[in-house]
């Protein structure tokens, strides 16, 4: 029998302390020790492969490239075993018993200059495979290169003050770690539990994964393979599972990029969006992949807000990792992704659009308040974003859609606006005072309807050049109508809106004979072109106890036959001509959506009720 020779090696004091630092300080939870292991043996497995490809003289060549994973309750065990490259005595040093390829000194003293150990920092040090001791009481690592020269050694350490390294008879080519499990850690010996953990990270692993015989991933990631292979039927079943979904998605994005980053995504738009009916803000549903193994289901700041109703998967082999694969290091790469990500996706939105108008039209009524975040909050992609804005208009059927550049193409020569009028419904706008100018004149107004609208038209302010006007607005140049012959006399008519000023006191910044009315007796407009009445509400909702007034103008039409009787009633009957007044301004700010409580106009109701009645 070959004499056994043990070589002890004793870990320098900084290593003791980076060790120190990867137990305790990066990683959040035990459970990430399998996914290390794993990706560990996944890579190892990868190098096989090309050694094999490339004729490599290989010792046991004919072994599976596989990963077994194996649990005993008993022994409270867990053993991870690949037949991947192995390693040999030195790679054994290198890679196990140096924790830190840039150097534990030059680790250690980054972290005392930075302050803390930061995401930038600790991703430049090799050190996954450490996370194991969170876990484990020991770890022994017997192994054998893929050379035929090579020997069987085994690698044990407790993760204190050192490790041992000796020769051994018998192993396969390959890599087995037998983690003897801390007590608090006796659930990774259960086999459930490690299903559950493989079934979170590491489903898409591209070589089988077999816990006690059995495969766990079976789910193959068909991000990585060509669109040209897939079928629709695969599409859909793939993100049923990713979605944990039972619909079938309206859209999918699935490209692949090498320049600049090198990225595969498979992305998916829902069938529903939950947030139309009240189930609250949608998490984000983008899982962040580096070579198929999962480094963060749900990577904050990867994609923009706006887009967090995406599901599917992004896998980029050019992410720099954080210990913990946790978190991304580099921020500004990750943000580089999203941007890639973001470009692509609106880029398919502008191709669905142009081959199948009316299926956009289904997406847009689901997820279009998404398009609208985006209009007002990502800055670099605004413009592309504004195309994508639909809304109903005066020139457009009931449920009929259309977009800002449909509506330049109609504008009338010398028109330099867009105009737009916010009401809860169609019904609301057309039966208002507000429409009247713009359909006497044939100018089209787009019709908003949510409160979000006239937030995202005041964010825009232009598009091609032209001005998004609110057509409530009372500076809207339309030009002068003229007095008509039945109008009452311009001094009368001047008398009357003094007259109604004063009446009306502090509730009305200014009276004045309308241009702009055809059918009603008069018109409240804004005098803030920032605080409409949806802003208003907005900002109520923000902060409930916030003095936020209207500034309203009032304007009457001179030739309506309830302004020429007010003309009169002032003079015959002030109290009554009063008490009409009153009544007629809150009928305006009804029209426009000013008027939040009704229980004065329904006592002024009753009053002029009552006179009525006395006659």
């Amino acid at each position: 029998m070959a004499e056994k020779s043990l070589k002890k090696h004793e870990f320098q004091a900084e290593v003791k302390q980076v060790l120190d630092i990867v137990i305790h300080s990066l990683y959040t939870d035990k459970e990430v020790f399998i996914r290390e292991l794993v990706s560990n043996a996944s890579d190892a497995l990868e190098k096989l492969r090309y050694l094999q490809l490339t004729g490599k003289d290989i010792y046991d060549e004919n072994l599976p490239l596989e990963i077994n994973i194996r649990t005993d309750d008993k022994e409270n065990t867990i053993t991870f075993e690949d037949h991947g490259v192995g390693m040999t005595e030195d790679e054994l040093v290198e890679n196990l018993g140096t924790i830190a390829h840039s150097g534990s000194k030059a680790f250690l003293k980054a972290v005392e200059e930075s302050g803390g150990v930061s995401e930038n920092l600790i991703g430049q040090f090799g050190v996954g495979f450490y996370s194991v001791f969170m876990a484990a009481d020991s770890v022994e690592v017997y192994t054998h290169n893929w050379d035929k020269s090579g020997k069987s050694l085994l690698w044990k350490s407790d993760g204190g003050g050192g490790y041992e390294i000796e020769a051994v008879q018998g192993e396969r080519r390959g890599t087995k770690i037998l983690v003897r499990l801390k007590e608090d850690a006796k659930e990774f010996s259960d086999p459930g539990r490690v299903k559950e953990v493989l079934a979170r990270y590491s489903s898409f692993v591209q070589f089988p994964i077999l816990l006690n015989g059995e495969q766990i991933n079976k789910i193959q990631p068909i991000w990585m393979r060509s669109k040209g292979e897939i079928s629709d039927e695969e599409y859909n079943e793939f993100y049923k599972f990713q979605a944990d979904a039972f619909d079938d998605p309206i859209y999918r994005l699935h490209f692949s990029s090498e320049a600049p980053l090198e990225i595969n995504a498979l992305l998916f738009v829902p069938g529903e969006n939950p947030e139309r009916w009240g189930f609250g803000k949608t998490d984000p549903g983008v899982s962040l992949y580096c070579k198929k193994i999962l480094i963060d289901a749900k990577p904050e700041g990867l994609l923009p807000d706006w887009l967090r109703f995406l599901k599917g998967v992004v896998d980029s082999a050019d992410l720099p990792l954080n210990i913990s694969r946790e978190t991304m290091q580099d921020s500004a790469l990750t943000k580089r992704i999203g941007q890639v990500i973001t470009g692509r996706f609106i880029k398919m939105l502008e191709d669905e659009l142009k081959k199948d108008a009316g299926k956009y039209e289904e997406y847009y009524k689901q997820f279009g308040i998404f398009i609208k975040e985006g209009v007002v909050s990502d800055f670099k992609n605004v413009g592309q974003l504004a195309k994508l804005l639909r809304y109903e208009s005066s020139a457009t059927e009931k449920g009929g859609l259309t977009s800002l550049d449909d509506y330049v193409s109609r504008m009338k020569d010398g028109q330099n606006d867009i105009y737009y009028l916010y009401s809860p419904g169609r019904d609301m706008i057309e039966a208002g005072p507000h429409l009247e100018a713009f359909k006497a004149r044939s100018l089209e107004v787009l019709y908003l309807y949510e409160p979000v609208d006239e937030f995202v038209m005041t964010s825009l302010g232009k598009f091609e050049g032209k001005a998004l006007v609110s057509a409530d607005n009372a500076d809207i140049g339309l030009g002068a109508a003229g007095p008509g012959e039945d109008d009452l006399a311009e001094a009368d008519a001047k008398d009357l809106c003094g007259w109604i000023k004063e009446t009306l006191g502090d509730s009305v910044n200014e009276v004045g004979v309308s241009g702009r009315l055809v059918d009603s007796p008069a018109i409240a407009l804004n005098a803030d072109k920032f605080m409409t009445p949806s802003m208003r509400r907005m900002m109520k909702a923000v902060k409930k106890d916030a003095d936020l007034k209207y500034s309203v103008n009032l304007e009457i039409n001179a030739g309506h036959k309830l302004i020429k009787n007010l003309s009169l009633l002032k003079g015959k009957d002030p109290e009554t001509a009063r008490l009409v007044v009153g009544q007629l301004f809150d009928n305006a700010l009804i029209a426009a959506g000013y008027l939040e409580d009704p229980r004065s106009m329904v006592d002024r109701l009753y009053r002029i009720l009552e006179r009525v009645a006395e006659k």
